[in-house]
């Protein structure tokens, strides 16, 4: 048996905006987009789409309160524009601590009278999300801006993404586009990454995959997991570059390793297929049962059907039939799995349906 690759190639490009919950996404287009497209085939990747980039993203939810007392931080977050070299800094320190009003105090003394755009880029961060100080998109782009005229490439990129989403002031495309290529050529990962979604959307710039191919290519290099996926998808479907399977299947493996859940269910059918890789589908389970326990219902339904026909790894049709229910719940259905669940007895299927509902129910909260 053979599994099925998953029905979108590129389930999405995300911009990844910095302390938003906002995302935007868009799909890849054919190498050469013809100025009529015809109706897609199964595994061609879709026509490219704009991402809704016109619509003010939601603003990022509240964080929780700061602790009342310093000596009990509340839990580290992940930062995004902050300080690249957390080496004894102690800004950086108090920020990972969720010592926020800490890091405000010291970051501002810093930017103010040693004229630091590493602090100043800490203040646009913490004014951006609210952190120690009351939320201020406005003071945020202001900060970002000063730390991005002294040099600072995650102050460039934090400052494009607010430009381009209208936040901290008026929606600024042109100016958006040369921060994130100032940034990209300063070596960040990010902003590579998100200026070939705009030469892939074709709006803002125009259309150019052979430049976005480029401009993937340095974001993967620099370890960008979303960025391997997507110059993955590029080498199968040869959208900008030749088409390379063996290419395709080494990126996609290097973004499996970084926990990319669309890389992983991919990587997993290359494995079990043996396609650019030597078949390992014990490996490729392994894989399928992770990417599945993220909530990725094509690993799911995938790991579903390796289970229920005992193809790659023991029978076990209860936990089978309970992946393909809640694929199912998901959108993702299987009218072959549909039938064999028919085919099982009334209390397998009771046994598989509680098994479903359990998952459904832990992985809700």
């Amino acid at each position: 048996m053979k599994l099925l690759r998953p029905i979108s190639l590129l389930a999405g490009l995300v911009m990844t905006m910095a302390g938003a919950s906002a995302q935007i996404s868009l799909t890849p287009p054919a190498a050469q987009p013809p100025a009529s497209p015809p109706a897609a085939k199964k595994e061609a990747p879709p026509k490219p789409k704009a991402p809704p980039a016109a619509k003010q993203p939601a603003a990022p939810p509240k964080p929780a309160a700061a602790p009342k007392t310093e000596a009990t931080p509340a839990p580290a977050p992940s930062p995004t524009t902050a300080f690249e070299d957390p080496n004894v800094d102690l800004v950086y320190g108090a920020y990972q601590r969720g010592m926020y009003k800490t890091a405000f105090d010291l970051a501002t003394t810093r930017a103010q009278y040693n004229g630091d755009p590493k602090a100043m880029t800490m203040l646009g961060e913490l004014y951006a999300n609210g952190l120690g100080i009351k939320r201020d998109y406005a003071k945020a782009a202001d900060w970002y801006q000063r730390a991005a005229d002294a040099g600072d490439r995650e102050a460039m990129f934090a400052l494009a993404m607010m430009r381009l989403s209208g936040r901290g002031g008026p929606t600024n495309r042109e100016q958006a586009v040369k921060l994130l290529a100032s940034a990209a050529k300063l070596g960040n990962p990010k902003s590579a990454y998100n200026l070939a979604l705009l030469y892939l959307d074709g709006n803002t710039l125009p259309q150019d995959v052979r430049r976005a191919a480029e401009l993937l290519r340095v974001a993967a290099d620099a370890g960008s997991p979303e960025a391997q996926y997507a110059l993955a998808t590029f080498y199968k479907e040869g959208t900008g570059v030749p088409k390379d399977i063996d290419k395709a299947v080494r990126l996609l493996q290097a973004a499996s390793l970084a926990d990319n859940v669309d890389a992983e269910v991919e990587y997993a059918i290359a494995l079990y297929n043996g396609t650019g890789t030597p078949k390992n589908q014990a490996a490729a389970v392994a894989l399928l049962r992770k990417a599945a326990r993220q909530n990725s219902p094509i690993a799911q339904n995938r790991l579903a059907r390796v289970l229920v026909t005992g193809q790659g790894a023991p029978m076990d049709k209860i936990e089978g039939f309970k992946w393909h229910i809640v694929a199912k719940t998901a959108g993702k259905g299987d009218p072959e799995l549909d039938e064999r669940f028919s085919e099982i007895s009334p209390e397998e299927r009771a046994k598989a349906q509680e098994a479903a509902k359990k998952w459904i129910g832990t992985a809700s909260k």
